[in-house]
């Protein structure tokens, strides 16, 4: 990626809102386990910042993906998980999608209203029996006239409890599990739809609940593409999901080595600072260097999606490389905190917790191995 003074200016305006808008109520967004997305998205939505690759026609810029990853990268100055997490299932994980493959009329009544931060969307893949593994999901969809009838759960959905329509994987076919899936917009607010909130150990100012379908109608123009092709437009919307989550990491990932060398400079141990110790700033060097190497494997990825190509491979390898080392990092800084570092309002005990679920959202470490394997040619065949 090369960066123009476009995407320099579009980064200064979104480090501006982060310390304006954001950071000065984080801690109380995380006491209260919310964040008022509807506010914020607004907020965000004026000026330009959730609709960045999308079409003009909607709201959008019209700008390429580098300018997605710009926005996605400088919203690490955020000093926790969950608010931008919540902002990137807005950009990049239940609108691309939407965009690519939706009708006009659809794109105008959810799209262009997200765009703008009038609405706020959450994505329904996961379920408590099927998580990672998409082809298992039991949610139905059932033809009925004009519309589909809804049953079923989806589980650990982010934004849901404010949000105002879900774009829902559910089976509407009794075919093969790759060909039998289709991409609805369910508003949130439709009879039938029940949600329970969910506690969690990190990410706590993003709202995150498990949502209940029971006979849910949705008129069939809702649907998104054609029918059956759900799982294809949702393993293409992963891509854009793992390389914000493997952007948006890496900011982070230095700012928690900046304060840790910091911290080490300041504290003294046996009559020297701690960072003269060989066997910290060697691993604090060790560790800057990883991320330079995700830095750099992030910006290819994003280059080679831009050209339009596959980057299946390189995203599942940035989405695992990320979740590693960002609890590598994370535990590593943490350990030389110390006892600081095991209180609750510490930096890097706050990337601590947020951190670890990165291996374990849009697709576990062991997905992303499984990927790259079968796409190395050394995933074993299934038995016929």
């Amino acid at each position: 990626m090369k960066f123009t003074p476009e995407h320099i200016q579009l980064a200064d305006t979104v480090k501006r809102f982060c310390e304006q808008e954001i950071n000065p109520h984080v801690k109380e967004w995380e006491a209260a386990e919310i964040f008022p997305a509807h506010e914020v998205f607004k907020k965000m939505g004026k000026l330009g910042l959730l609709g960045v690759k999308y079409d003009p026609a909607y709201g959008g810029m019209g700008l390429d993906f580098s300018y997605s990853m710009v926005v996605a990268e400088t919203l690490g100055e955020i000093p926790c998980g969950g608010v931008p997490m919540a902002i990137g299932v807005q950009t990049d994980m239940c609108t691309p999608a939407l965009a690519r493959f939706g009708s006009d009329e659809l794109k105008k009544e959810y799209l262009a209203p997200a765009i703008a931060g009038d609405m706020v969307g959450c994505i329904g893949v996961s379920e408590a029996g099927g998580g990672s593994d998409v082809a298992a999901l039991k949610t139905t969809a059932r033809s009925d006239g004009d519309d589909y009838v809804i049953n079923g759960s989806k589980m650990w959905i982010t934004n849901a409890m404010q949000a105002d329509w879900c774009c829902l994987l559910a089976n509407t076919s009794e075919g093969k599990v790759h060909a039998n899936k289709s991409l609805i917009i369910v508003p949130m607010d439709a009879k039938g739809i029940d949600k329970q909130k969910i506690k969690k150990i990190g990410m706590n100012s993003s709202d995150t609940a498990q949502i209940f379908f029971d006979n849910v109608r949705v008129p069939k123009r809702n649907l998104i593409g054609v029918e059956g092709t759900g799982f294809m437009m949702q393993m293409l919307q992963f891509q854009e999901e793992r390389l914000y989550g493997a952007a948006n990491s890496l900011k982070m990932l230095d700012k928690l080595i900046d304060q840790t060398i910091e911290y080490c400079k300041e504290r003294n141990t046996f009559g020297k600072p701690l960072i003269d110790n060989q066997v910290i700033h060697f691993r604090l060097a060790e560790l800057r260097t990883e991320v330079e190497c995700l830095r750099s494997l992030t910006y290819r990825a994003v280059d080679e999606y831009i050209e339009g190509k596959d980057v299946t491979r390189l995203a599942s390898m940035a989405k695992l490389k990320c979740g590693r080392l960002i609890r590598e990092v994370a535990d590593s800084c943490l350990q030389y905190w110390g006892g600081m570092g095991f209180t609750w309002d510490n930096p890097v005990s706050q990337a601590y917790r947020d951190g670890r679920l990165v291996s374990i959202g849009g697709g576990a470490d062991e997905i992303m191995l499984g990927i790259i394997a079968k796409l190395e040619g050394t995933l074993p065949k299934k038995a016929k």
